[in-house]
């Protein structure tokens, strides 16, 4: 089919693309179904219709607040300990590191976090009306709404925005694609049980279930370079063999005519296809 839409047909087109069945292309399976595999993950890391910014929510629970606290009456509870050796003198010394498990597991569809919304309301202003930051925040409320109209609201909440912002912490966040866990570094004493967290992140958008990747203009050219890199590579080895018939396998030019598809496609993915690192300002 010009227009895969599964993995088998996508291979079946690149094949296609490359002689078959008039040639035969002399790429086992197993390569080719590895090369499907690097494709995926270079469209899922690079291209921007490979993800798909998401929000996900997630329900604080009592496990997960006691790993973070770490050490607990009852015993030591979400560390995790790693050993270094060294020999001094002579004598091999151990050192025992301390490390607090106070992450969270996340789908492995998840290849990168933006941030975390403030998931209780201890830190917003306007929770506590006790607290200095409350009454901060209302003195600024009566100082500006004293002027009247739409101009002197819409300054009002820019202010109180900035104010909000300058007072208020920000949750620090780790997060290691290879590992699968978002590390909040948060008081997990002040976290109650019950309470949300909604992480902003992107996900890579399945093939499997969204059968129109397979037909992405950029992997199909992508994937037949591949296949026509790995071809060659398979037949540098036959470089200088005559065929019955005379015919003799170039596979040199072969394998450097993949490789400047595939460097000229990763110049277009850098200026067309991948979104930038960014916003531009001004």
């Amino acid at each position: 089919m010009a227009q895969p839409a599964s993995r088998q047909e996508l291979i079946a087109y690149c094949k296609r693309k490359l002689g078959a069945p008039v040639l035969e292309i002399n790429v086992a399976d197993e390569q080719i179904d590895d090369l499907v595999d690097d494709a995926l993950q270079y469209f899922y890391e690079r291209h921007f219709d490979g993800v798909i910014r998401t929000y996900l929510k997630y329900e604080i629970t009592q496990a997960d607040i006691d790993r973070g606290k770490g050490p607990t009456e009852s015993g030591v509870t979400g560390i995790t300990t790693t050993t270094a050796t060294s020999t001094i003198d002579g004598a091999t010394v151990s050192f025992d590191w301390l490390e607090n498990s106070n992450y969270i597991q996340v789908p492995p569809s998840v290849i990168g976090v933006e941030k975390v919304f403030r998931f209780d309301g201890s830190n917003s202003i306007s929770n506590n009306m006790f607290s200095i930051k409350y009454q901060l925040f209302l003195n600024d409320v009566a100082f500006n709404l004293g002027y009247n109209g739409l101009l002197s609201y819409a300054m009002t909440q820019t202010y109180l925005s900035d104010i909000d912002f300058l007072l208020t912490t920000e949750k620090h966040i780790r997060f290691n694609q290879r590992q699968d866990r978002l590390y909040l570094d948060i008081d997990w004493e002040n976290t109650t049980a019950g309470n949300f967290i909604v992480m902003e992140c992107f996900r890579t958008i399945d093939a499997n279930d969204y059968s129109r990747v397979w037909n992405d203009t950029f992997l199909k050219r992508y994937l037949t370079a591949l296949i026509k890199k790995q071809w060659g590579q398979n037949l540098i080895k036959f470089q200088g063999v005559k065929l019955p018939g005379g015919v003799e396998l170039n596979g040199r030019e072969i394998y450097e005519d993949g490789q400047k598809e595939l460097d000229t496609i990763a110049e277009m993915m850098s200026n067309t296809y991948e979104l930038p690192p960014l916003d531009f300002i001004g």
